[in-house]
């Protein structure tokens, strides 16, 4: 499993073999949480994406909706593997 739970949120930390490796992924995932209408605090730096996920609505708590991005966030990234 990719995901932490800390402070009422889920965190990843994920390693591509490049930028570009890296964007890519991020275009992908932007287009899943656009469909959910759920979109995920994140940052890129180099190879690494760095992901929180926390329902803002809810009193930026967990949710279903993060837990269900959260698993197609995990699914996309060990496929890319």
């Amino acid at each position: 499993m990719i995901w932490t739970e800390k402070d009422n949120a889920l965190h990843a930390e994920l390693k591509f073999d490049n930028f570009i490796s890296a964007f890519g992924f991020m275009t992908s995932v932007a287009i899943i949480a656009e469909k959910m209408n759920h979109h995920p605090e994140w940052s890129n730096v180099y190879n690494t994406v760095k992901i929180k996920l926390t329902t803002h609505d809810a009193g930026n708590t967990i949710t279903e909706k993060d837990r269900t991005l959260a698993k197609e966030i995990e699914s996309l990234y060990k496929n890319l593997k």
